[in-house]
């Protein structure tokens, strides 16, 4: 074995749809990588949950076939946000909610009441969003639906938190996760919310500690059933978008992001854009803008839209990789327009129905029989290009006219990096804009964690590639349709 993976660290990097766990050097290589796919469980109460159980098991099963994990020096987990997990005095309180069910659906009544409670806008910068996605209206469904199972509630963590608790047994909470649209953080106060206060749920939460910080050791029966080591260090852990935000704060102590009109693009099951240099003024709650909080516990501009679910959409069964420049043309020649949403849990347009506009005709899904695979591939990136490029303008445009700042360089993290169509149409519609790739083979979730538990040791900056100049004719003027279009929605 290679000498460098002696001391490894393992993340734990759980994503709506996927599942990873990697074992990283201290150079910064994958030792060793295993993932699975993640999906809701049925509960035992009758509704959606997060895998908990399912994951532990994959886990344990994993790590113990490990001839790595023993090396393990540390580890830290970075998840998906809306998701909590409530803790009684013996194990679950009750399964975490999937925050794709809306558990309020058939009570309006409790909806206007969850809705009336809630603070406004302008203190939380948390949208009123559709389902679960508000994780406050998660402990309110469950307060209200299922008072038996909210009786035995001692604690309420984050998730990262949660899996933080199972290796470590220390409780903590972060703020990434708290400052997640949640409804549950003023983030100009670092506080919890009013609305949090009056329900009572600030109690359950442990205290703030930051994501780097260690926890303690793995508790005993880990060291003997997932086959780490004694002495593996346990960090707090992390919200996924956040921690591949913070890759880019190279030194916690002297760099400040908000003074490099900075825009970056976390793509993955969500597509989240984060603008550490904008003004909180320019959002809107009605698009699904909002503040994040970053690792250091500032506010962070933030929209989004289901992008790698959309893009999935679209594909059908072609493969993204079938895009071409070629497609593209083709699409503005013949003015197709890819109109939004293609889901409804997020995102600007989520009120809205996706359809496909060609030659006077309205194609919804599926649309396999009205284009090819090539065609399907390059109207999905031309539409998640065009999201993209609408969200950015967006968050750096201020319909109050104080903040002068501009965006002037665009990062872009994940599996949108491998799509070069996507890139060139982005490149083509904001051509005064830098754009960078980061294109290292690990995504940036995972590598932020990895950043975060050597947050001490790493002082070194991420190596971006510059995206080249693109043209394509008639791309202004389709973009220009395409809004014209949106507007009378």
């Amino acid at each position: 074995m290679d000498t460098r993976s002696k001391s490894l660290t393992l993340v734990i990097d759980i994503g709506k749809t996927h599942a990873k766990l990697l074992l990283i050097d201290a150079e910064g290589e994958v030792q060793e990588q295993h993932s699975r796919n993640n999906a809701s469980v049925l509960s035992p109460l009758g509704y959606p949950a997060l895998d908990v159980h399912g994951l532990e098991l994959w886990m344990i099963k994993t790590l113990r076939a490990s001839k790595n994990a023993k090396f393990c020096s540390r580890a830290i987990a970075s998840t998906h946000g809306a998701a909590f997990v409530a803790l009684s005095d013996d194990g679950l309180a009750w399964e975490p909610l999937d925050y794709e069910w809306d558990a309020l659906a058939t009570r309006p009544d409790l909806r206007a009441v969850f809705s009336k409670a809630a603070d406004p806008y302008e203190l939380t910068f948390s949208p009123e969003l559709p389902a679960g996605l508000n994780a406050a209206s998660q402990l309110f469904s469950v307060q209200h639906l299922y008072p038996l199972a909210w009786k035995r509630t001692r604690y309420l963590l984050p998730y990262a938190q949660y899996w933080a608790w199972k290796l470590s047994g220390q409780f903590a909470t972060e703020v990434t996760s708290l400052g997640c649209h949640t409804h549950l953080w003023d983030p100009y106060k670092s506080c919890f919310s009013a609305m949090a206060c009056q329900a009572g749920w600030d109690k359950f939460f442990p205290p703030l500690r930051s994501a780097w910080e260690v926890l303690g050791c793995v508790q005993s029966e880990v060291v003997q059933n997932w086959g780490l080591p004694e002495g593996c260090q346990v960090h707090v852990g992390v919200h996924d978008s956040n921690a591949c935000l913070a890759r880019y704060f190279v030194d916690p102590d002297s760099k400040n992001l908000s003074q490099n009109n900075l825009t970056v693009v976390s793509s993955g099951t969500w597509t989240v854009l984060m603008a550490p240099g904008a003004s909180t003024l320019g959002l809107h709650d009605r698009d699904d803008m909002l503040a994040n909080v970053d690792v250091l516990g500032r506010v962070t501009p933030t929209a989004r839209f289901m992008g790698g679910r959309e893009f999935e959409i679209i594909l059908e069964d072609a493969l993204p990789e079938e895009a071409t420049v070629e497609g593209i043309q083709k699409l503005l020649k013949n003015k197709v327009q890819i109109m939004p949403s293609w889901t409804q849990q997020g995102g600007p347009f989520r009120r809205l129905s996706g359809h496909v506009m060609s030659n006077e005709n309205i194609y919804h899904s599926p649309i396999g029989d009205h284009f090819t695979n090539d065609m399907r591939a390059s109207m999905a990136a031309l539409y998640c290009a065009q999201v993209t490029v609408y969200l950015i303008n967006r968050l750096w445009r201020n319909d109050h006219q104080v903040h002068s700042r501009k965006c002037n360089r665009v990062v872009i993290d994940g599996p949108l990096v491998k799509n070069k169509v996507y890139l060139s149409v982005v490149q083509a519609l904001i051509p005064f804009i830098e754009i960078y790739l980061n294109e290292e083979s690990l995504e940036g979730t995972a590598r932020g964690a990895w950043i975060l538990a050597n947050w001490t040791e790493f002082k070194v900056a991420e190596k971006l590639k510059k995206v080249q100049k693109f043209t394509y004719e008639n791309i202004e003027s389709h973009y220009a349709e395409w809004l014209k279009l949106l507007d009378g929605k």
